[in-house]
C-alpha cells in the first residue's frame, strides 16, 4: 500500500487527508478493513461491545423501548452499521429478548463492507439472519428503521486545515526530501467556510463524509420513521484540534509509517453530524456523554444483576462498568446522538437534551 501511495502522489501531487484516509482504509485489495482488520483483546482497538456484554444490552433495551413507542411495527429494520465482531448485535438481540415480540420483528441488516469482519459477524449473527450490504442506501425502505452505529463516524475521513499567518493552509500527504510519505501545506480551496479570528496554528477539521451521513440517516428517518444511535469518541461543541492519528496494538503508531496496516481515525463532529440530520426534518436528542447514557439506561443496576449471578466475577464486572463509565476512560470522551422522528423519546438523554454530562 505505501509504495502504490508513494506512486500515485509522484504522478498525482499530493493527497488530501480525506483521501489518504480512504485509500488506506477502504482499497480493496490493500486496505485496512479490506485485508487486516484486527479487532478486539490480540488486535488493534478494541471497542465497548468487547469491553462488557453490558455495553450492547443496554442498547438492546433502548432499541426495544423504541420499537415499543414506534407502536411494535412488523417488520422493523434493525440496522447495525459497522458491527465489528457482531458482539454488540448479539448482546442487542439478547437483551431485546426481554420485550415480548421484539426479536421477532426485527429484519437485520448489517451494513459492512469487509469481508473477513462480514465471516466473523455471519457466524456470530447466524441464528438471527443477517442480510449484508455494502452502504446504508442499500438497506430497504418500506419499513421504519431502528439503526445503531458504534465506532463509524470516527473513521470516516475528513479535510485538515491548518491557520498560518493569517490565511487557511490545506494539511496534505505528499513525498519528503527522502521520498517518503510526509505532512505538507497547500493553499485552501475557494469558499473554505471556516471560524472568523482563529488562532495562529489552530487546526480546523471538514468531514463531509460524517455530514453526510447525518444527511443520509435523518432523510431514512424523517421519511420512514425510526430512531438513530450514533455513539463514539469525539466534540460535543465547534472546536480546534488535529484529531487525525493510527492505532496498531493498541497503540498510537506514525499515520504515515505503515498505511494499510493500521486503523486511521478522527474524532467524530457532533455539531455538524447534528445539524446535519435536523436539515432533513429528524430530531435530534444529544449530545450526552457515554456514561451519562448507560448509566441512565440502568447499567449499575444491570452490573449488580450480573456479580449477584456471578459473585466470583464481581471484581471484573466492577472493572468493566468503570471502563465504560468513568471519566477518565471511555465515560466522558464517548459520547451519543440519537436521530429521530417526532413525537419518539429516546431513553437514555437525561440530563436535558443537549447537556454535556
Amino acid at each position: 500500500m505505501k509504495q502504490r501511495l508513494i506512486d500515485l502522489i509522484t504522478v498525482e501531487g499530493p493527497l488530501s487527508v480525506a483521501q489518504y484516509m480512504t485509500l488506506c482504509l477502504h482499497d480493496p485489495t490493500d486496505g485496512y478493513y479490506a485485508a487486516h482488520a484486527a479487532l478486539g483483546a490480540t488486535g488493534d482497538f478494541i471497542t465497548a461491545p468487547e469491553v462488557s456484554q453490558m455495553f450492547g444490552e443496554m442498547i438492546g433495551l433502548w432499541a426495544a423501548s423504541l420499537w415499543l413507542q414506534m407502536g411494535r411495527p412488523q417488520p422493523v429494520r434493525l440496522v447495525e452499521m459497522g458491527p465489528g465482531t457482531g458482539a454488540l448485535m448479539s448482546d442487542l438481540l439478547r437483551a431485546g429478548r426481554a420485550v415480548p415480540g421484539f426479536v421477532e420483528a426485527v429484519d437485520l441488516w448489517l451494513v459492512e463492507p469487509s469481508a473477513p469482519l462480514r465471516a466473523l459477524q455471519a457466524e456470530r449473527l447466524d441464528s438471527a439472519a443477517p442480510r449484508f450490504v455494502d452502504r446504508l442506501e442499500d438497506v430497504a425502505g418500506g419499513a421504519p428503521i431502528i439503526l445503531v452505529a458504534n465506532e463509524v463516524l470516527d473513521c470516516l475521513p475528513v479535510r485538515q486545515f491548518v491557520h498560518h499567518s493569517g490565511a487557511w493552509l490545506e494539511q496534505r500527504i505528499g513525498l519528503g526530501a527522502d521520498g517518503e510519505l510526509a505532512f505538507g501545506l497547500a493553499p485552501a480551496p475557494n469558499g473554505l467556510a471556516a471560524p472568523d479570528h482563529p488562532p495562529e496554528g489552530a487546526v480546523l477539521e471538514v468531514s463531509s463524509a460524517q455530514q453526510a451521513l447525518g444527511q443520509m440517516i435523518g432523510e431514512r428517518i424523517a421519511a420512514q420513521g425510526g430512531a438513530a444511535l450514533l455513539v463514539d469518541y469525539g466534540r460535543g461543541e465547534p472546536g480546534y484540534g488535529d484529531t487525525f492519528q493510527a492505532v496498531s496494538g493498541h497503540a498510537r503508531v506514525d499515520p504515515l509509517a505503515e498505511p494499510g496496516l493500521a486503523d486511521l481515525t478522527v474524532h467524530a463532529d457532533f455539531p455538524s453530524v447534528a445539524a446535519a440530520a435536523r436539515a432533513t426534518g429528524a430530531q435530534v436528542a444529544g449530545v450526552v456523554s457515554q456514561g451519562a447514557f448507560l448509566m441512565a439506561l440502568g447499567l449499575a443496576e444491570r452490573a449488580r444483576a450480573l456479580q449477584a449471578a456471578q459473585p466470583d466475577a464481581a471484581s471484573l464486572i466492577a472493572r468493566q462498568m468503570a471502563r465504560l463509565v468513568d471519566e477518565d476512560q471511555m465515560g466522558r470522551l464517548f459520547k451519543v446522538l440519537s436521530v429521530h422522528s417526532p413525537g419518539l423519546s429516546p431513553p437514555g438523554f437525561a440530563p436535558p437534551l443537549g447537556e454535556m454530562s
